[in-house]
């Protein structure tokens, strides 16, 4: 049985089918949560940000153009409400780790792959939101840097510019001394 592509499925959903927006939703829903839960480290936080993305799809579809790539569209959608989620929550850890992260990681009893998520982590939250939405989207996503421009609505070298500075902050905030 052939299935059509999303952008396909998004240019028949937008005339209204909703037989193919279902379809739609279900095949980019992983996408959209993978992406969500790479900006979003609690998974509370991921799901609603998906959602909220998958809604603002289904109810912006009769009114995307396709002037961009469906995929870009949606990436902006879901990186909007992800950085809404993320201003909303104010960054919330994982409720499960909440009651047993230390203040500081134990390097005796905790691995180093642990201990570096969560230095990251905590630089990420460090850094201006536009330096560390576009190395997030770059290094974490994969994103090339004329889709991370469309989705920041940038200069492609501005993008450069700020994924340079954003990994410039964080490796001083990485360093031991710090």
């Amino acid at each position: 049985m052939y299935e059509p592509d999303v952008d396909t499925l998004a240019q028949i959903a937008s005339g209204g089918d909703l037989a193919a927006l279902n379809v739609l939703l279900v095949t980019v829903r992983p996408e959209v949560l993978r992406l969500c839960s790479r900006v979003l480290s609690n998974r509370e936080d991921a799901e609603e940000a998906c959602q909220d993305t998958l809604l603002a799809m289904a109810r912006g579809l009769p009114g995307f153009e396709g002037r961009s790539a469906f995929r870009t569209w949606l990436y902006r959608l879901a990186a909007n409400r992800a950085r809404s989620t993320y201003r909303r929550s104010g960054s919330r850890l994982p409720a499960e780790c909440v009651d047993v992260l230390p203040d500081r990681a134990d390097a005796r009893r905790t691995s180093v792959v642990a201990i570096t998520r969560l230095d990251v982590l905590d630089a990420m939250g460090r850094l201006r939101a536009e330096l560390a939405e576009a190395v997030a989207l770059r290094d974490l996503v994969g994103l090339g840097y004329g889709e991370i421009a469309v989705l920041q609505q940038v200069p492609e070298g501005t993008v450069k510019s700020r994924i340079h500075q954003a990994r410039l902050q964080l490796r001083e905030l990485l360093r031991p001394d710090n």
